[in-house]
């Protein structure tokens, strides 16, 4: 006989993992220059949230320009910080909530709603950078939003996920806590 089941105290730990892939995703999109690079020949032209950098020739060096000198290159680096920065909070508050033997499962609720809340910030950064960026910084040639941009986007939608779960999982206390034989399914010879 083949016994499958699922037992949730060993899975606990799985959310607070999946805060931390996303802490360490937005970090590499606050720190990555792949924001927004060129596509095409000549490769003339590549920014970060912070700054955006250019090349007059193929082979020159890169000249670059600070976005913070915009009013909406400020606005969308302080609103993806602080959706970070929620987001750190949050995984902070999970390790601590999942630490302790009796969970408080009011607690995980209000880590879901923080979550959802550092989503709602992460996106506004997510859309005034390309809007903005494409209608005042003059570009040449085909540009693509590159991948710390695609790292920011995946960051807002773990957030919009796990914020999902968190607010879900306390309709499963008694799996959690473990006081609820597992069920096991099988069939009889």
């Amino acid at each position: 006989m083949v016994k499958y089941g699922l037992n949730y105290t060993r899975c606990r730990w799985i959310l607070p993992l999946l805060l931390g892939i996303g802490v360490i995703f937005g970090i590499i999109a606050l720190a990555g220059r792949g924001w927004l690079e060129s596509q095409t020949l000549p490769y003339v032209h590549q920014a970060s949230l912070w700054e955006s950098c250019r090349r007059l020739e193929q082979g020159g060096d890169w000249s670059c320009e600070s976005l913070m000198g915009y009013a909406w290159g400020r606005a969308a680096a302080a609103t993806y910080l602080v959706g970070f920065l929620l987001l750190v909070i949050c995984f902070a508050l999970a390790i601590i909530a999942f630490a302790i033997d009796t969970l408080r499962f009011n607690f995980i609720r209000g880590i879901g709603g923080l979550l959802f809340v550092a989503a709602v910030f992460s996106i506004m950064g997510l859309v005034i950078y390309p809007v903005k960026f494409s209608s005042e910084i003059e570009m040449t040639g085909i540009n693509m939003f590159s991948w710390a941009y695609g790292f920011g986007w995946t960051t807002a939608i773990m957030e919009i996920c796990l914020g999902f779960f968190f607010c879900c999982l306390p309709n499963y206390e008694d799996q959690i806590l473990g006081n609820v034989k597992p069920t096991y399914f099988y069939s009889s010879p």
